[in-house]
């Protein structure tokens, strides 16, 4: 998909770049794989706020994705690729020769018309699911699976993806698109290809407005608060905010690690995101 400029109209057209879904199916979704979505504004179930800036926005329907690609060794054709308004990448209606239809993130390069399967040892395509047993070394995937039958939990954004780089005992190693290198069991499923939409962090918005639609509030900066609201608030004039940046609650912030290193999973972390940024 290509993005979309605008001639400056309006303030608001300004500058604005947009993705051009114009190739996209233009109909409501399949009924039967809908659920409906309750809002919840941040809150939760005493009513307090648990997660600031979120608030309003579109009315949704939650389109109910398979992640676990479970349906093995019976191919699928793509019926159309459509919008989802509650992730950032697209999705593929599919249909099994048994008639059952299903909603798959779509991955790059997938077109209407196209076939897919999911199994043990299948072909190598965009789109086909095989668990890292069966898959040659150098594949790029996305939708991979931490356990085994728990469906899809990483690289599931628009145009993410990770690389299957090799294999050690009942492991498979990854390297992530953040630069991190960990193992999941080889039983895991994932999906070949890098995830549709690409070009999603390419757009501009273009006014406040479009952000509320999606159900994002404004974020006000701690500096220009008072003392009582926030530490780094209060002083004369305009003050940076102090040495150390935190949060309202006083926790560090703006890069400091909140990893639990004697969380289980540690070990499984073979390079972290940050050893780069360890050589400064």
């Amino acid at each position: 998909m290509a993005l979309k400029s605008y001639k400056p109209t309006t303030p608001g057209q300004r500058g604005l770049v947009l993705i051009d879904r114009s190739e996209l199916w233009k109909g409501r979704p399949v009924k039967a794989l809908t659920e409906g979505l309750t809002k919840k504004g941040g809150r939760n179930n005493t009513g307090r706020i648990t997660m600031r800036r979120r608030g309003g926005g579109a009315k949704r329907l939650y389109r109910i994705v398979d992640f676990k690609r479970t349906k093995h060794d019976m191919e699928a054709v793509v019926a159309r690729i459509e919008y989802d308004p509650n992730r950032t990448a697209f999705i593929a209606l599919v249909q099994y020769t048994d008639g059952e239809q299903r909603y798959i993130i779509a991955p790059q390069r997938l077109a209407v018309g196209d076939k897919i399967i999911s199994g043990a040892k299948v072909d190598v395509k965009p789109g086909n699911a095989m668990p890292f047993s069966g898959m040659p070394i150098g594949t790029i995937v996305h939708n991979i699976e931490l356990k085994p039958g728990k469906g899809g939990q990483i690289a599931r954004a628009a145009g993410t993806y990770a690389q299957f780089v090799g294999r050690d005992g009942g492991y498979a190693q990854i390297r992530l698109s953040s630069g991190e290198l960990r193992m999941v069991r080889q039983e895991c499923m994932a999906t070949v290809g890098a995830v549709s939409n690409p070009d999603n962090s390419n757009q501009n918005i273009g006014k406040a407005g479009r952000n509320r639609h999606k159900g994002i509030r404004p974020s006000v900066r701690g500096v220009v608060m008072n003392p009582i609201d926030h530490p780094h608030g209060g002083g004369e004039g305009r003050t940076s905010g102090g040495r150390h940046p935190v949060t309202p609650w006083g926790k560090p912030t703006k890069g400091a690690r909140t990893r639990n290193t004697k969380k289980s999973s540690q070990k499984l972390i073979i390079r972290s995101r940050h050893a780069r940024k360890k050589g400064r």
